[in-house]
């Protein structure tokens, strides 16, 4: 007896998206709302949704700041905009000064500016203030990268904030709840494992193709 072919829920990104934006319709055609992307995978997934809503898109770029020795764990973030989120409880149980902080930091931010310099040229980052966010990534396994994403972007005055994956771990998707006003994982299968295993193509997006991605999205959200 033939096993039959194991079939998966995604071809690539863009069909991730295509198939993830159905969930988000209630914010389509609002001027309040943005789509932004995680760098990269999560763009390919963000252009299409923010093609389908009819929002502007662009990339938040946020990078963890690892405690030394156990890079996993986030002592803070540094986010586009210039903004730092310190994980308090973090660094004061670990004993982590300030110093030690500074220096991971400025490190992280020489390559936000490096990748802003590469993805967007001289062309400002879109106001956060007053908009709903829609945060895209291509999937959730344990959610840490989403958390900074999000401390990053409380600080830059959203009126809220939507997580959209199309595929997370159960318990990934559940934590985020606790910070997002809202959480859509397309799918959230027991057996996770890992995202690249929900996709046919996983392979991966270049900071060229993330550039194109958002030369090719009009400030009102559809492609030209």
């Amino acid at each position: 007896m033939t096993t039959p072919p194991t079939i998966l829920p995604f071809r690539d990104r863009f069909d991730a998206g295509r198939r993830l934006a159905p969930q988000l319709s209630g914010y389509a055609g609002r001027p309040d709302v943005l789509v932004l992307g995680l760098p990269r995978g999560g763009v390919p997934v963000a252009y299409e949704v923010a093609k389908a809503l009819g929002a502007p898109l662009d990339v938040f770029l946020v990078r963890k700041l690892g405690v030394p020795g156990y890079e996993e764990l986030a002592m803070g973030a540094v986010a586009t905009g210039g903004v730092r989120v310190l994980n308090e409880p973090v660094a004061r149980g670990l004993g982590i000064g300030a110093d030690v902080i500074d220096t991971a930091a400025a490190r992280e931010e020489q390559e936000l500016a490096r990748r802003e310099l590469l993805y967007r040229g001289d062309a400002p980052p879109l106001e956060i203030q007053g908009h709903v966010v829609i945060l895209v990534d291509d999937g959730l396994a344990t959610g840490s990268t989403m958390h900074a994403a999000i401390r990053a972007l409380r600080a830059m005055g959203p009126t809220g904030i939507v997580v959209a994956a199309p595929v997370g771990a159960p318990e990934a998707c559940a934590q985020l709840r606790d910070e997002a006003e809202e959480v859509i994982c397309a799918i959230a299968p027991p057996a996770f494992r890992a995202v690249g295993r929900w996709y046919e193509d996983f392979s991966q997006t270049t900071d060229e193709d993330v550039r194109q991605l958002l030369a090719r999205a009009t400030p009102t959200g559809h492609a030209v």
